[in-house]
Order: C-alpha cells, then sequence, then structure tokens
C-alpha cells in the first residue's frame, strides 16, 4: 500500500515560484505514474501537470503548461511539482496522486491528503 505526503504548501506572492514535495511511503513509487491535482474552492478538481513511471511521458493542463514542471526522483521515491510565475488563480489545495497502471494520466489509485497554496496579489 502506498502512502504519499505532500509538503511545500503556503502563502506566496504572485509572481513567485513554488515547489511541492511528494513523498511515497509503504511501497515504492517508481512504477507508478504520479500526478498533481488542485481543487480551488467552488471548482472542480483538475490534474495540473502528469507524469508517466519512466518519466517520459507528461502531461500538463493549459493553466500551467509553460511555467511548470513535475518530476520524480526514483531513488528518494519522491515526485516534485514546480510552478514559476505564480497566479492568484493558482491559489488552491493541491494533491499527489499515484497511478498503479503508470501513465500520466491515472487511473488515480493512491492520494495525499493535500497542501494548501494561496497566492496573494
Amino acid at each position: 500500500q502506498l502512502q504519499l505526503a505532500e509538503s511545500g504548501g503556503g502563502l506566496v506572492q504572485a509572481g513567485d515560484s513554488l515547489r511541492l514535495a511528494c513523498a511515497a511511503s509503504g511501497s515504492t513509487a517508481s512504477s507508478h505514474g504520479m500526478g498533481w491535482f488542485r481543487q480551488a474552492p467552488g471548482k472542480e478538481q483538475e490534474l495540473v501537470p502528469g507524469v508517466s513511471w519512466s518519466g517520459k511521458s507528461t502531461y500538463y493542463a493549459e493553466s500551467v503548461k509553460g511555467r511548470s514542471a513535475i518530476s520524480k526522483d526514483t531513488a528518494k521515491n519522491m515526485a516534485y511539482l514546480q510552478i514559476n510565475t505564480l497566479k492568484v488563480e493558482d491559489t488552491a489545495v493541491y494533491y499527489c496522486a499515484a497511478s498503479s497502471l503508470g501513465g500520466p494520466r491515472g487511473p488515480w489509485d493512491y492520494w495525499g491528503q493535500g497542501t494548501q497554496v494561496t497566492v496573494s496579489s
């Protein structure tokens, strides 16, 4: 059973950069696809970026394309999300997820508890 724990959220200013981390435990995440979701109040949950188990295939939502990067560190059992040029509309709870099938777009079997990111203007 894979457990996921996010860290790195907080209050930042528009234009700043942020790096979120997802620590996997209980099993190895090396064979899993990893993804980051976010959910803002009153909005649907959105897959922001996803990466395949090999790291060779990625997906980015239009909302963050060109200013974000997802990565995996298999040796450390970690996944990361970097978002640059943050916008107020990036404010949300960010969740890390893992897919046993290994693709960058799920389906998602494991979820973290989430970390709040608040971007002030």
